[in-house]
């Protein structure tokens, strides 16, 4: 959906320029190396936490993008649940952070290319909280490429 400013030029929605923020932590992830995902998490309109991934360097599994950007986000405010944010995340989020999405009673999760392999939207289960919205698919084709070139340069 495409915005048009006072002075009549078109300018980005929301959620397009919080995906935005997340593809900056995608690329920092990809500067260390990392699989190319990024995630913020936006409480009444400013990022409140950020993460990418960081399996590789901190040899975690766990060390996804969601979680740092959750974690952080919850430090921030100072509480466990994050019932008026929203988490932007560069790639489908796994079962793991789509539980942990459960957990921290997000009211929105906002991601960019859909991952038909590990995403959590496989099962015909419902893991997120119940007052969760999911939207999928904003700026899904740089999302995607991101992630489908550094596959392609891992394989040579």
């Amino acid at each position: 959906m495409r915005y048009i400013n006072f002075d009549g030029e078109p300018t980005i929605s929301p959620d397009e320029l919080f995906m935005k923020e997340a593809l900056k932590e995608a690329n920092l992830a990809l500067a260390e190396d990392e699989i190319p995902i990024g995630a913020v998490v936006v409480c009444k309109g400013k990022i409140i936490g950020r993460g990418h991934n960081l399996t590789e360097r901190l040899n975690d599994v766990s060390a996804h993008a969601e979680m740092q950007a959750l974690t952080a986000a919850a430090n921030f405010i100072g509480g466990k649940y994050l019932q008026d944010c929203t988490l932007y995340v560069t790639l489908e989020p796994c079962v793991m952070c789509a539980g942990a999405s459960y957990w921290f009673q997000l009211s929105r999760i906002v991601f960019g290319a859909y991952d038909a392999k590990r995403g959590f939207g496989r099962l015909n289960q419902k893991i997120t909280h119940p007052k969760t919205v999911i939207t999928g698919g904003i700026q899904e084709n740089e999302c995607a490429e991101l992630v489908r070139n550094f596959f392609k340069g891992k394989r040579g």
